[in-house]
C-alpha cells in the first residue's frame, strides 16, 4: 500500500480535482450518472472529454478505462509511479489503467473516498472476482448505513468491515470504533481508507465474529458474509462465511446480547433460510430475553432465483461450469429443506434499567413495502417506545401526541353518514397503515399533548354514551400498540 506521504498527496490531489460524489454527478449529468449506476460507461465517457483532472480521475477509476499517461500525471502529480508500485495503477504503452477502485462517497455530513477492488461487470464484461476480493460501496453497504442508528456512543463495533465503509460512518458518532475482518486484504484496505480520509479513532483488528473484542460495546453494525451456499471450495470471503446454512446470522444474534452494554444496539443485515418451520418461529428461537428485538423481513427469494443471483454475482453465468454449479447448489438447498431465503434487518437492543424486569418485546415483521430512508430514526423510535413499557394506568395518565405525518383516510359510499373503513397511515418511517374504529381514530385525532389519554377516553365515553371503564379496557391496549408502531408519541 501507499506510504503515508503519498496518501497525503493523494488526498490533496483528489480534493483539488473536485473528485467528490457531487462533483462527479455534476460533471456527468443525470443521463450518464444514471447509466453508470447500471454499470454502463459509454455516456459517462462522452461526458468526460474536457481533459480536466476531475474528468481524468472519473475515466480512470470509475469507468476503468485506459487514460493517456500525461493526463494521469496532471491529475495525480508526482504520484503515478508510487501508485503503480503500490498496486493502484498499471502502466503500459503510454497508457495507465486503474488496478484498484477509488470512489467518492458522499453523505449529508461528509465527503469520503473509498478504495476497494475494481467494480466487476462494467459494460457487460465478464466478472472476475477472486476469493479475497474486497467489495466496494455495495447496495448492502448502503442499506446497513441507512439502518444504523446514529446516536452518540462510546464504543462501536464494525464486524466484517470489508473496505471499511461502516467504520467511516461509525467514526463520526463514536468515541472509539473497532473494525474487524477475517480477510487480511480487507483489513489493509480499511486501514488505507481510514488514513486517506483522516480518521484516527478506529482500531482495525483481524479475527472472526466476536473473537477480537476485549469488552462490551455500545453498538454493533454488521453486514456479515451471509450467503447460504453449499460447503464447496468455491468460496468468496466477502459473501461466504464458511459456516453452515444461515448459522452465521444465528451465531451473531445469539452472542450479541452478551457483547452489548445496557441500552446498546446490534444491527445486522442478513439472509435466513425459509423452511417448514415458520420464519418467525425460527428466527424468534434465536432471540434472548436480554434484548428487545425488531426483525424485519424485507424480501423472500425462491431457491432458483437465489442461486441465479449469487452465481451471476460470482461471474459464473454463461461459463462452462454454470449448469453444474446451478444444479449442485439447488440440490443442496432442497436436501437441506430450504424452500426459500429471506433477507432483512435484525435489530437488537440490550435491555436495562426498568425494562429489565419486564418481558422483552420481540417484534417480527414481514414488511416488503417501501420505507423512508434512512430507516434508522424509525428503528430508534421503536426502541424508545418499548424500552419502558407502560401499564394501563400509566398509559391513561400519559399526554400523548399524534405523530405529525399520520393522516386519516376513509372509504365508503358517497353521501353516507359514516365511512365503511377508517385507515390511519404514516407518511414517514415504516409508512405503516392500520384500520381503526371510530373511537380509536377519534382518540388519535385528540392526542395533542393537552389532555391525558384517560381524559380523552372519558370525553369519548360521554359523547358516545359508552361506559368509561369498558371503553378504557377496549382502547388502552390499542394505545400501547399505537405507541409501539409509531402512530403516537410520548
Amino acid at each position: 500500500m501507499l506510504a503515508d506521504e503519498h496518501i497525503e498527496q493523494l488526498r490533496i490531489a483528489l480534493s483539488e480535482a473536485g473528485f467528490s460524489y457531487d462533483g462527479v454527478a455534476d460533471l456527468l449529468g443525470p443521463l450518464a450518472h444514471s447509466a453508470l449506476g447500471r454499470n454502463e460507461t459509454t455516456p459517462a465517457w462522452l461526458a468526460t472529454a474536457d481533459g480536466s483532472a476531475l474528468a481524468t480521475l472519473t475515466r480512470l477509476f470509475l469507468l476503468q478505462r485506459p487514460v493517456e499517461r500525461p493526463e494521469v500525471e496532471r491529475a495525480l502529480p508526482g504520484l503515478v509511479e508510487a501508485m503503480r508500485a503500490a498496486g493502484f495503477l498499471e502502466a503500459s504503452g503510454g497508457e495507465v489503467r486503474a488496478a484498484l477502485d477509488i470512489r467518492p462517497y458522499g453523505t449529508e455530513d461528509a465527503d469520503w473516498w473509498v478504495v476497494s477492488d475494481l467494480t466487476p461487470g462494467l459494460d457487460g464484461a465478464p466478472i472476475k472476482v477472486g476469493p479475497e476480493h474486497v467489495l466496494g460501496i455495495s447496495p448492502a453497504a448502503t442499506s446497513l448505513a441507512q439502518l444504523t442508528i446514529r446516536d452518540r456512543v462510546g464504543t462501536a463495533f464494525d464486524l466484517g468491515t470489508g473496505c471499511g465503509v461502516q467504520a467511516l460512518h461509525l467514526a463520526q458518532h463514536s468515541d472509539r470504533v473497532i473494525a474487524t475482518d477475517v480477510n487480511d486484504r480487507a483489513l489493509a484496505m480499511t486501514r488505507l481508507n481510514l488514513a486517506l480520509n483522516g480518521i484516527d479513532n478506529v482500531e482495525v483488528r483481524g479475527g472472526s465474529l466476536f473473537d477480537p473484542l476485549d469488552g462490551p460495546v455500545d453498538l454493533i453494525a454488521t453486514n456479515p458474509p451471509f450467503v447460504i451456499s453449499p460447503p464447496t471450495g468455491d468460496r468468496l470471503t466477502y459473501r461466504d462465511s464458511g459456516f453452515p446454512g444461515d448459522s452465521v446470522g444465528e451465531r451473531i444474534i445469539r452472542e450479541a446480547p452478551g457483547r452489548l452494554n445496557e441500552g446498546g444496539w446490534c444491527q445486522v443485515l442478513a439472509n435466513w433460510a425459509i423452511t417448514e418451520i415458520p420464519w418467525e418461529e425460527r428466527i424468534g428461537g434465536w432471540l434472548s430475553a436480554d434484548c428487545d428485538a425488531l426483525i424485519v423481513q424485507r424480501e423472500v427469494l425462491d431457491p432458483a432465483a437465489y442461486v441465479e443471483l449469487w452465481l451471476k454475482d460470482a461471474g459464473h453465468h454463461g461459463t462452462p461450469g454454470y449448469l453444474a454449479k446451478y444444479e449442485e447448489w439447488l440440490g443442496w438447498l432442497e436436501a437441506e429443506g430450504i424452500t426459500g431465503v429471506g433477507f432483512g434487518w435484525l435489530n437488537l437492543r440490550r435491555r436495562g434499567g426498568e425494562a429489565t424486569a419486564s418481558n422483552p418485546t420481540h417484534t417480527l415483521l414481514d414488511w416488503p413495502y417501501t420505507v423512508e430512508q434512512p430507516i434508522a430514526p424509525a428503528i430508534a423510535e421503536w426502541g424508545d417506545a418499548v424500552a419502558s413499557p407502560a401499564d394501563q394506568q400509566r398509559l391513561a395518565q400519559s399526554r400523548l401526541v399524534r405523530r405529525a405525518d399520520v393522516v386519516q383516510e376513509t372509504t365508503g359510499e358517497p353521501g353516507a353518514e359514516d365511512p365503511e373503513v377508517i385507515l390511519l397511515r404514516q407518511q414517514r418511517g415504516f409508512r405503516r397503515a392500520r384500520t381503526a374504529g371510530t373511537a380509536e381514530a377519534a382518540l388519535v385525532g385528540a392526542c395533542d399533548g393537552e389532555l391525558t389519554v384517560g381524559q380523552i377516553i372519558g370525553a369519548l365515553a360521554q359523547l358516545t354514551e359508552a361506559d368509561p371503564a369498558e371503553l378504557g379496557a377496549e382502547l388502552l391496549p390499542v394505545v400501547g400498540e399505537l405507541l409501539t408502531e409509531g402512530f403516537l408519541q410520548d
